[in-house]
């Protein structure tokens, strides 16, 4: 069952360029077993290595807009090693809460995606404000393995001023870093907490994420991307009750 939700992780991020994190969580806890903190360390992993591989075409397209990747993904980096260092303060249980909590702010932007061709592209956001944003979700990521796509494609377009199609492909680039830095802090984490990763199953999840990756690559330019999206806040809302029920 594993490898089905590794599979749907890959789908989510090809698709609709986020999603993927908010599943590896619970994928982690409730098909594998594993126990709070190593599932958020083991899904800072494996998120970050299949958006990677989702970033590379992208990227070979020169998809990707370098100016937001340093000003919001370096910040980004510098909030997740710090949101990771910060887990070790809290319990399982709360972080594994807080997620519940992000799974329905993820939900409601899934449902109801902010106006993007209305946005006015002339409307830059200042420097540091870019990389106070930039530095808001990565420590999310690092404190509960979140990649943030759903925060990230937004602030890029609305606030950034990128097309949509760039915007995606930056943003799979910035979860890659945001996401990989955060793992190397929480394996410091977990070793403090007599933890550690299972690296078979990160490499494991991670090719087979990769694969869904580059199939919804291909399926999304022939689907609804607002029904995608709307069936997908079903899902979210039903996972966060569950969710939160269990960690609380």
């Amino acid at each position: 069952m594993a490898w089905l939700g590794a599979l749907a992780i890959g789908l989510s991020l090809g698709l609709l360029g986020s999603g993927g994190s908010i599943l590896t969580v619970p994928v982690l806890i409730f098909l594998v077993g594993e126990s709070e903190k190593v599932a958020i360390a083991e899904s800072l992993a494996i998120v970050g290595g299949i958006a990677l591989v989702g970033a590379m075409p992208f990227v070979i397209r020169r998809l990707v807009a370098w100016r937001s990747v340093v000003f919001f993904g370096v910040p980004g980096m510098i909030g997740s090693y710090a949101g990771a260092a910060m887990s070790r303060y809290v319990s399982g249980a709360f972080q594994l809460a807080l997620f519940g909590g992000i799974m329905l702010l993820a939900a409601a932007l899934m449902w109801r995606p902010p106006d993007f061709a209305s946005a006015k592209r002339e409307s830059v956001r200042q420097l540091w404000k870019i990389a106070m944003d930039g530095f808001f979700v990565g420590a999310l990521t690092g404190f509960v393995g979140v990649g943030g796509g759903f925060m990230i494609v937004p602030a890029l377009v609305l606030l950034g001023g990128l097309p949509m199609r760039l915007a995606v492909g930056t943003s799979l680039l910035i979860i890659a870093m945001k996401s990989l830095t955060g793992f190397v802090k929480y394996l410091d984490v977990l070793a403090e907490l007599g933890l550690g990763a299972d690296w078979t199953l990160i490499f494991v999840l991670t090719a087979i994420g990769a694969v869904g990756t580059l199939l919804g690559n291909w399926l999304g330019a022939r689907l609804p991307q607002q029904r995608l999206r709307e069936a997908f806040a079903v899902f979210l809302v039903a996972m966060a009750g569950f969710v939160l029920y269990t960690s609380l």
